[in-house]
């Protein structure tokens, strides 16, 4: 059986079983039994969803401590370019790489300079014949996983090349290997991340055996510390080496914009993400090469693990870019050395499909189930109301089928049992046992000749 890893879980003394997460959930990954939210492994793509809208704080993200950098001797930070947004009063991006850098890290090196270079890459396999449209980048893992188990013919679509999470780690961890001072196995490189889904595509890769990446660090465990680094700070490293091309892949559009086509579409929030999937599958999607995807509203800005507004964080962005735009700075994309270095950016492993409604090992039982399914279903009111604990009648109906669900979990189903139990009890009321009744009959017929002796 395969084992799943998931940055998204559950802290059932927080849950209330408020039903919230099961209808926001995309993959219908969540139920409610006993009281208490459950995860389905199988089904989760940790796009996090469920962390934004529990009122209780009950789904909460695994990431790895910040004192887990004290395992390494050498120590990096490798962070995502939405970082840049958190911060309203940082004056420049040298001043938050200064102020990361300052939590203990040795070395700095921008994921937005990775960015510019999986940007060339793309452009260049975006120009071969073969590719499949429209191209859906696979920069965001939700997106990835959300494919894998719903969309599993669109996977022939996916743009395969390394996230520039994986491309900053592998190359900063190279050059420091390259200085001889210290083994790769001392050498510890930490993403500053805003997803709960890169903590998952680290701990178990889908398109490789082994991340580059050593541990992953929320943006909000450590913006405290950044923050009282940023406001106390005396002088600037001069940290700063993408361009504005990469920094604006925080935002959704920025990935497609950098390009250079007017027929890509950018989408941004993992429900508009499914509908603009279903157009896709359904041919409807025309005049379209390019498909950036990208699972939280706003893009990373919006990642279940920042802090600031999306809507200020963009706000925020815009300056740095317009900043890196005056100074015209384009470090990665003119860096040839690198760039050839790193050019083999093509996934070693395969996506495969994830089947998630696999009701039995054995077909001629799964089809006998499947129709069984549809019969339940077509028996359920259809109202998807979730106060059976289940996200819709049709998941209800699978949970029957698999055998952890009953029929009466359906409050409406439920007050037909009820009401054809009375009907039946007010029925048995007037119905002796047959003993009692023989009784009755043989009392009612001595009455009877009483009766009529009487007359007589």
């Amino acid at each position: 059986m395969e084992k799943y890893f998931h940055s998204v879980t559950l802290d059932k003394d927080k849950c209330k079983g408020c039903t919230n997460c099961i209808k926001r959930c995309p993959t219908e990954a969540i139920r409610v039994r006993k009281g208490k939210a459950t995860i389905i492994n199988e089904r989760c793509i940790d796009c996090g969803e469920c962390l934004r809208v529990c009122p209780y704080h009950a789904k909460k993200a695994i990431t790895d401590s910040f004192d887990a950098i004290n395992n390494y001797k050498y120590k990096i930070a490798i962070p995502a370019p939405s970082i840049y947004g958190q911060f309203k009063n940082a004056k420049s991006r040298n001043s938050i790489l200064t102020a990361l850098k300052s939590l203990g890290f040795d070395k700095v090196y921008e994921v937005a300079k990775a960015a510019e270079i999986v940007t060339e890459a793309s452009k260049k396999l975006m120009s071969e014949k073969g590719l499949k449209r429209p191209v859906i980048s696979a920069a965001c893992p939700a997106v990835v996983r959300l494919i894998q188990v719903r969309f599993p013919a669109l996977i022939d679509n996916l743009l395969k090349l390394e996230s520039p999470m994986e491309v900053a780690a592998k190359i900063v961890k190279s050059e420091v290997v390259k200085e001889n001072i210290f083994k790769p196995s001392e050498i510890g490189v930490f993403f500053i991340s805003p997803c709960a889904a890169k903590v998952t595509s680290v701990k178990a890769p889908y398109e490789k055996e082994k991340s580059s990446v050593d541990g992953v660090i929320a943006i909000k465990d450590i913006y405290l510390k950044m923050l009282e680094n940023i406001e106390n700070q005396d002088s600037e490293g001069n940290l700063e080496q993408s361009g504005y091309e990469g920094i604006r892949w925080a935002s959704s559009g920025g990935e497609g914009l950098a390009l250079g086509t007017d027929k890509f579409l950018a989408v941004d929030g993992i429900h508009n993400v499914i509908k603009i999937f279903e157009e896709i599958e359904n041919e409807e999607l025309e005049d379209v090469d390019f498909v950036e995807a990208l699972s939280c509203t706003g893009g990373c800005l919006g990642g279940p693990l920042t802090v600031e507004n999306v809507f200020v964080a963009k706000s925020k962005l815009r300056t740095f870019i317009d900043s890196a735009k005056a100074n015209k700075k384009t470090v990665s994309v003119n860096d040839p050395d690198k760039y050839e270095e790193h050019k083999d950016l093509l996934w070693t492993g395969n996506v495969s499909y994830r089947p998630v409604l696999k009701l039995d090992e054995d077909m001629e039982k799964a089809i006998l189930k499947l129709e069984q399914l549809e019969v339940i279903c077509k028996g359920l009111p259809g109202l998807d109301c979730g106060a059976c604990g289940a996200p819709s009648c049709r998941a209800l109906a699978e949970d029957i089928v698999r055998g952890i669900a009953n029929e009466t979990d359906c409050i409406f189903k439920l007050r037909e049992k009820i009401r054809e139990l009375t009907a039946r009890m007010i029925a048995l009321e007037n119905v002796l046992p047959p003993v009692l009744n023989n009784r009755k009959e043989e009392k009612e017929g001595r009455e009877t000749v009483t009766v009529k002796q009487t007359s007589l």
